[in-house]
């Protein structure tokens, strides 16, 4: 899954003028003193058991909001400002206007945090920021719940912290709200990716229950990203995921569509090229699938993928050529040519392989199946080099 990045969405701090109060009882005009003088815990004392005494007192539930949110607690702020909205709207003018400035102080908060997060190279010191990125962007969605630059910002947040299951709940949300490009990407490539992680884990447990698992996050996936493609036809991020999604859900004729679409769509991206060529492959049309890894390796010469598909390609079809001959029998006067053209496409493959093994991103398999190859058309020095690499690697 490709690491998101987080959007800077401005928030102003709102300067706040603490005015314009009404003739009340001593208590309250102490505690109006105290705050001046940021005495809060004093002021909390009288505002705790003026409230306590007078339940009534919408001035007393206002003013203990403003020292909760000073102090840093924003829950009990916002239980004390709607207590005292519930008694009257005297002090209406003044709550919004504070709560205003509590989101913005907690969104730079989170946004301050995430980034001092990014510059650390301490992984516990970039757990404790991040954590506290969170809890500030939550503190701004609790003040200002129809804030959608909050949610986003939430969203990245817990993905770059490896929190991919608590990111799900604000990304559905800002698609919910505004059918947002990023909350279709990111929230279909966290159901692809935890669909994956349980079909592996089920080709080791055998589970049932995995199964049952991993085939309903990849139709979740579906369900996300098919409705953002309706709604963003060019992204590439979108299609891509959607793809192979509907691969890991079995629904290869489905697939092979949506990469069609694709590489029309966007004849530059060499992920669609490969992708169509690796549906083609499995299908059997083999020069189809060769034409897409070519395309893709002339897009990227250096795709690994692309270049030990395109030997992969020729060895399968070369393969599949040579069970046609030996269903014939060497007595059919079509045998030999078979066998011939089957040979072709053995050293076809050759070449393709060899220049994917020294390529960045080569793997052991990839020896390996040059290997087969060597050992296919009798080089078999060539063969036993490449099976020893292999052996290195898996080492």
């Amino acid at each position: 899954m490709q690491k998101s990045k987080l959007i800077i969405a401005g928030a102003i701090l709102v300067g706040l003028m603490f005015t314009g109060f009404s003739c009340s009882s001593s208590s309250l005009t102490g505690a109006r003193l105290y705050i001046q003088q940021k005495k809060y815990d004093n002021a909390y004392e009288v505002l705790e058991k003026e409230v306590r005494s007078n339940p009534a007192s919408d001035e007393g539930w206002y003013l203990l909001g403003y020292i909760y949110g000073e102090k840093g607690q924003m829950d009990s702020m916002m239980v004390a400002f709607n207590k005292s909205l519930a008694i009257s709207k005297q002090y209406e003018k003044d709550i919004t206007d504070y709560k205003k400035y509590q989101w913005a102080n907690q969104f730079n908060k989170g946004v301050s945090d995430f980034q001092k997060g990014n510059s650390q190279s301490n992984a516990d010191s970039i757990k404790i920021l991040y954590n506290n990125s969170i809890d500030a962007f939550n503190n701004s969605i609790m003040i200002e719940p129809d804030s959608m630059a909050t949610y986003k910002n939430l969203a990245f947040v817990y993905m770059n912290a490896g929190k991919f299951d608590e990111a799900i709940s604000p990304l559905q949300k800002i698609i919910d709200k505004e059918k947002s490009r990023d909350g279709y990407k990111f929230l279909g490539e966290i159901y692809y990716d935890k669909a994956h992680k349980l079909e592996t884990q089920f080709m080791v447990s055998h589970n049932p229950q995995d199964s049952v698992n991993y085939m309903k996050n990849y139709e979740k996936a579906i369900k996300v990203l098919e409705e953002g493609r309706k709604n963003y036809p060019a992204d590439s991020d979108i299609l891509v995921t959607l793809s192979n999604s509907y691969i890991g859900a079995r629904k290869i004729e489905v697939a092979m569509d949506a990469f069609k679409a694709g590489v029309e769509q966007d004849p530059q991206n060499k992920y669609y090229h490969y992708n169509y060529g690796v549906l083609l492959l499995g299908a059997k049309d083999f020069q189809a699938a060769i034409d897409q890894f070519q395309k893709a390796v002339e897009i990227d010469p250096k795709y690994v993928n692309a270049q030990y598909n395109l030997g992969v390609a020729n060895l399968k079809w070369g393969d599949y050529i040579n069970q046609e001959a030996d269903s014939l029998g060497m007595k059919d006067p079509n045998y030999k040519q078979k066998s011939e053209l089957a040979k072709s496409y053995f050293e076809k493959s050759v070449p393709y392989l060899e220049k994917a093994v020294q390529l960045e991103g080569s793997q052991a398999d990839m020896w390996e199946t040059l290997g087969k190859a060597y050992t296919i058309i009798g080089k078999q020095a060539e063969a036993k080099n490449a099976f020893d690499k292999a052996d290195q690697l898996r080492k």
